[in-house]
């Protein structure tokens, strides 16, 4: 059980580092309304410049604290809560611009990962 935990929170981090700075700037079937990168799917959202970096300031800092976790498991709880929240937000705001289901499953499936992570 303990490695299938370490293995989740690795590819909850790694999925935000490779949204957040692998992939900022590029396309993906999975942004909000027709956006073609992050600060275009912020716009989109009706969300500001400023909010686009302190939810990229959060998530990432939460990933680093998830591969922390691996050697501080007191981390781990707190950092998979808030990341849910966050992935909760998000999909709401694809709800809040009418986007179709599958622009909001790689959210649906980091709260269900995050979910595991507080559950196991």
């Amino acid at each position: 059980m303990e490695n299938t935990k370490l293995i989740i929170q690795v590819i909850i981090a790694v999925g935000i580092f490779n949204v957040w700075l692998l992939n900022f700037k590029a396309s993906s079937k999975y942004r909000g309304g027709e956006s073609q990168n992050m600060p275009d799917e912020f716009k989109a959202y009706g969300f500001k410049n400023w909010f686009m970096k302190l939810i990229g300031f959060l998530k990432l800092s939460l990933a680093v604290l998830l591969i922390l976790g691996i050697w501080l498991p007191s981390l781990v709880d707190i950092c998979a809560f808030l990341m849910g929240c966050l992935m909760i937000g998000a999909i709401l705001v694809h709800i809040k611009i009418n986007d179709p289901f599958i622009k909001s499953v790689p959210a649906f499936i980091m709260l269900i990962l995050c979910s595991i992570l507080i559950v196991i």
